[in-house]
């Protein structure tokens, strides 16, 4: 089983995020956000990939609003030229994160 980091956000909540998986840091910023209702770029893409990171048994805070994609795009042009890459690049990291982590669980 991989390591496990144990964030509190607060008393009642406790996020298990295995720590040797590609990507771990992005997915657990995303939850903080999430659960704190900050809408950045880890929020968006954890909420993009929600279904399939709780299917990996990972808690994910019920997103607010439509389109979590389009959301993520719009966020990303807001901050400048290249938002198309580096959505590209985030999308690759969390489904490199989502793999990795299937792969574990298989063990």
């Amino acid at each position: 089983m991989p390591d496990a980091v144990n964030v509190s956000y607060d008393e009642a909540h406790m996020l298990d995020v295995p720590t040797s998986l590609p990507g771990h840091d992005l997915v657990t910023q995303g939850l903080a956000d999430l659960l704190a209702g900050r809408e950045t770029a880890a929020a968006l893409l954890v909420a993009m990939a929600s279904a399939r990171l709780r299917a990996l048994g990972i808690e994910v805070a019920v997103s607010e609003g439509a389109e979590p994609s389009h959301r993520l795009y719009e966020l990303l042009e807001r901050d400048g030229p290249g938002a198309h890459s580096r959505y590209n690049a985030l999308v690759g990291r969390i489904a490199s994160f989502a793999r990795a982590a299937e792969h574990a669980s298989l063990r």
